[in-house]
């Protein structure tokens, strides 16, 4: 391996910066900014929370798909050396907002794909950790990344292993995606079934839209099928609450521990096992559904149905009610749900048990997928290193 500084393989373009005065709610063009490089070396995209831009702006800040880049501030401690290559996202171009830097790489020295990952070494991370000034958040410029020292294989060799860490990367992402189909899936399903009621009947015609008999429900001030219930969370388990003493501060803990926030963090010990269904109390008010063993924090609920059968409708009413709980939470500066809140969702109970089953399959599916990501990622940051120092070569 060849012993090399970072700038005799790439230069760094420096973001822009866009008036604020232009951002808009909606737009073709979006920024990109320190929040789409996550933690897991990938490009993240959430269009709820991306600022989009209405005014004029260089054209030379235009990304295009599969550019590389970086952030130059640690927004998130551990985030220097990370990387994200940017995705085709249809009607959706993206800028090079400021203190983020487009990787411009020399073609002949090197692989963009292996830099990619390259620089997420620990090796590269050090060296960038122990260049950075600041105190809040810490800054590196380009002259920092320029004078990290790498160990550099042959370009055969480097496309070799970007090639295979890529592809596994790829993969991990298409199955993001099939999980995002089958929740959409599902959403449409319950939307059909349970708010519309034209779930298939006998005849495998709509029901309602057919003629199918109905009665007005007291506690949902409604009509609903005849022979359905209505039962709230309570009736199905004990809503838990996470605990704020939970052990997590093992980054590479064996279990998932479950926050308020969009990130899963690790912990060295379980508290439940099984099928679950945790509510984030406050922050993004999301709904998540687990199967294994796992912790969670405060202002996390964990609910497990005595039942099996029902944890697929329980999950599916609670996600729809998360539209109500964020318009009318309690609390004056943060808002928050409450055990309360959480053990009052209704629940409807149809007489044909295989609506049920249907959303078990769907949350069973998703399951299967997130744990074959699980291995994934975990064969691919074992390979990361191993690659990079020439521990374990890749024949062509």
């Amino acid at each position: 391996m060849e012993r090399t500084k970072l700038g005799e393989l790439l230069k760094i373009k420096q973001g822009y910066a866009f008036k604020s005065k232009n951002y808009v709610s909606k737009s073709q063009y979006a920024l990109c900014t320190l929040a789409n490089i996550s933690e897991s070396n990938t490009f993240q995209y959430k269009p709820h929370k991306t600022s989009y831009y209405g005014g004029d702006f260089p054209a030379e800040f235009l990304l295009q798909e599969n550019d590389l880049i970086m952030p130059l501030t640690e927004q998130v401690i551990g985030l220097l050396g990370n990387t994200a290559l940017v995705p085709h996202v249809k009607n959706t171009q993206f800028l090079l907002n400021q203190r983020v830097g487009k990787i411009i790489h020399d073609e002949r020295k090197s692989d963009k794909y292996f830099l990619h990952y390259l620089l997420a070494t620990q090796l590269v991370k050090r060296q960038l950790e122990f260049r950075a000034s600041g105190t809040k958040q810490r800054n590196i410029s380009p002259n920092d990344v320029y004078d990290v020292m790498v160990y550099l294989p042959s370009m055969e060799t480097q496309r070799l292993i970007g090639k295979t860490l890529y592809n596994i990367e790829q993969k991990i992402d298409l199955n993001n995606k099939i999980n995002e189909s089958l929740e959409r899936i599902a959403k449409t399903l319950y939307d059909y079934w349970f708010v519309q009621f034209d779930f298939p009947d006998e005849n495998k015609r709509p029901y309602k839209s057919s003629g199918g008999k109905m009665v007005y429900n007291e506690m949902l001030k409604r009509e609903i099928p005849v022979g359905w219930e209505v039962k709230h969370v309570n009736d199905f388990l004990d809503v838990i609450t996470g605990k704020e003493d939970a052990n997590f501060s093992d980054p590479n803990g064996k279990y998932k521990f479950f926050t308020c926030g969009d990130d899963i963090l690790r912990c060295d010990e379980p508290a439940f096992d099984g099928k679950s269904i945790l509510i984030a109390g406050n922050g993004n008010f999301n709904v998540k559904y687990f199967e294994g063993q796992f912790n969670a924090y405060q202002r996390t609920y964990v609910l497990r149905p005595f039942d099996p059968q029902y944890v697929g409708i329980i999950y599916f009413s609670a996600l729809r009610m998360i539209q109500a709980f964020t318009k009318g939470s309690s609390g004056s500066i943060v808002k928050f749900i409450t055990k309360g809140d959480v053990e009052g969702i209704p629940v409807l109970i149809p007489h044909n048990k295989n609506l049920l089953e249907t959303f078990n399959r769907l949350l069973d599916k998703q399951n299967h997928i997130r744990y074959e990501n699980d291995i994934l990622t975990e064969m691919r940051d074992f390979l990361l290193p191993m690659l990079m120092n020439g521990q374990v070569t890749i024949n062509s």
